[in-house]
């Protein structure tokens, strides 16, 4: 526990990451004001770790409002601000590439102003994102590997992420960007192809299902890790005395076909009858791209590691899914 309580704003944290960091924020003793989009019925499903502490607060905010951001600053009062609300699945960001762009980058520009204005002297936390990266095959990628979006949603990070950069050039503004790779848990909504996976494996093993689980590909690359992992780091960049950009993730590279054959061996199943390939859609998927990280920067400048590897994470989205669904 800390001697002075910090107080940290959490945007999204009713999502995965957000729920995870709330949740480590507490036990580092912060008060914290979480919070969740302005609908009539929030889902808060994921904070029920947080809703009884009497140190955690929820507020309503919209980041396409920037009276809101400045009501949930003048509420908080935070020492640390963490942006973790935007648009997040890559296919939606298609679906709807202006209000992607306006969430995910037109925020980030309302939240720096915010900030600015109320001469608030918060260091921030964005979230920046390996599909950035986008169509290359240089891996693994680092802090100066070049970007190239090939998604709206890769698009408007990359706006996110150099508006950090140079309200920090500008203003000196305390902006750090975490260019985290895929990161995973059990909150990992069912869209996700991590959790859609197991949530079938786990369907099939208790006879809820006899449909194939239909992909897009096994063959894409990508790097997982766990999401409680992941959010320690964006606190460790805080804590950091200078802001800086931190790649993040495990260095090792899977592909969904690894992820497949897991998922079903941890449930006793052979995966081959079970997979099949869509036919091509109007979802372009991404197979050139090798998302694998080199996250040396910050394992030399704060020492962090991360504690679930690939096979554990896997047992733990599996794990949750048979506890979830033994009761449907």
């Amino acid at each position: 526990m800390m001697d002075t309580a910090k107080r940290a704003l959490v945007i999204g944290s009713t999502g995965q990451d957000g729920s995870y960091l709330s949740e480590f924020l507490l036990g580092k003793g912060y008060e914290v004001w979480g919070t969740t989009r302005v609908t009539a019925n929030p889902n808060v499903a994921n904070l029920k770790g947080c809703l009884g502490n009497p140190r955690f607060h929820l507020l309503r905010l919209d980041l396409l409002d920037a009276e809101s951001i400045y009501g949930a600053i003048a509420s908080a009062m935070p020492d640390e601000i963490y942006n973790l609300g935007a648009v997040t699945f890559v296919p939606a960001s298609w679906q709807c590439p202006s209000l992607t762009m306006d969430i995910n980058a037109g925020g980030v520009v309302r939240l720096l102003e915010a900030v600015r204005r109320s001469k608030l002297p918060a260091k921030i936390y964005q979230a920046s994102t390996t599909e950035m990266f986008g169509a290359t095959r240089d891996w693994p990628q680092n802090e100066s590997t070049p970007f190239r979006p090939i998604s709206p949603y890769a698009t408007a990070k990359c706006a996110a992420h150099w508006t950090a950069g140079a309200y920090r050039r500008q203003y000196g503004t305390f902006v750090c960007c975490g260019i985290l790779g895929n990161h995973e848990s059990p909150r990992r909504s069912l869209e996700f192809v991590t959790h859609k996976i197991t949530d079938h494996a786990v369907r099939i093993s208790l006879g809820l299902t006899k449909e194939p689980l239909e992909l897009w590909t096994l063959d894409t690359i990508r790097d997982w890790g766990f999401a409680g992992d992941y959010v320690q780091a964006m606190w460790m960049m805080l804590q950091q005395p200078e802001p800086d950009d931190y790649v993040i993730g495990t260095g090792v590279g899977h592909t969904v076909g690894d992820l497949v054959r897991k998922a079903f061996a941890t449930v006793g199943l052979a995966w081959e009858p079970w997979a099949r390939i869509k036919p091509p859609g109007w979802f372009k998927v991404d197979e050139e791209s090798i998302f694998v990280t080199d996250p040396s920067k910050a394992i030399k400048q704060f020492g962090w590691h991360p504690a679930v590897d690939f096979d554990g994470l896997i047992r733990m989205m599996v794990d949750a899914d048979i506890e979830r669904l033994r009761g449907v």
